[in-house]
């Protein structure tokens, strides 16, 4: 008991003796721990309860406070404050937890968090290259044989 005591406040912390030798984790821990700056309500200029204080607590909310946020700030259910909001957004209950925080993430200001862009598939490039193709072997034969379309 008395070691366990006298050792207390000397034993670093796993995750310190982890950013002691590793400078990646070291980083990300610096980045998770960059304070959020809090957005008010338009009505009351309160703020959330539930608003992350840092990158960490924003990865860190859970389904139910997001849905408290959006509802708190005019997102959720739209009314006349909904877009007097500098970045409003399209709520619905319905989404899946991270298209939730990427929605609340882009509306108070988090960089990384648009709505991404949907990229084909080489299958789907490839189709939409052979409807072309047909497309225009249609319009050329229209041109040489008019009587024959």
């Amino acid at each position: 008991m008395e070691n366990q005591t006298h050792n207390r406040g000397k034993a670093p912390q796993l995750g310190e003796r982890r950013a002691a030798t590793n400078a990646a984790f070291r980083e990300k821990l610096q980045q998770m721990a960059l304070p959020l700056a809090p957005l008010v309500q338009l009505t009351t200029g309160e703020v959330h309860p539930a608003f992350p204080g840092t990158l960490l607590n924003f990865w860190l909310l859970t389904d139910a406070q997001l849905e408290e946020l959006a509802h708190f700030y005019h997102q959720r259910t739209p009314c006349r404050w909904t877009l007097h909001y500098p970045c409003p957004i399209a709520w619905s209950s319905a989404m899946p937890l991270e298209e939730k925080r990427r929605l609340i993430g882009r509306f108070i200001g988090l960089r990384g968090c648009e709505t991404p862009l949907r990229v084909k598939s080489e299958d789907e490039i490839l189709e939409d290259a052979r409807q072309a193709r047909v497309a225009e072997d249609d319009d050329a034969w229209r041109r040489k044989l008019p009587w024959f379309h």
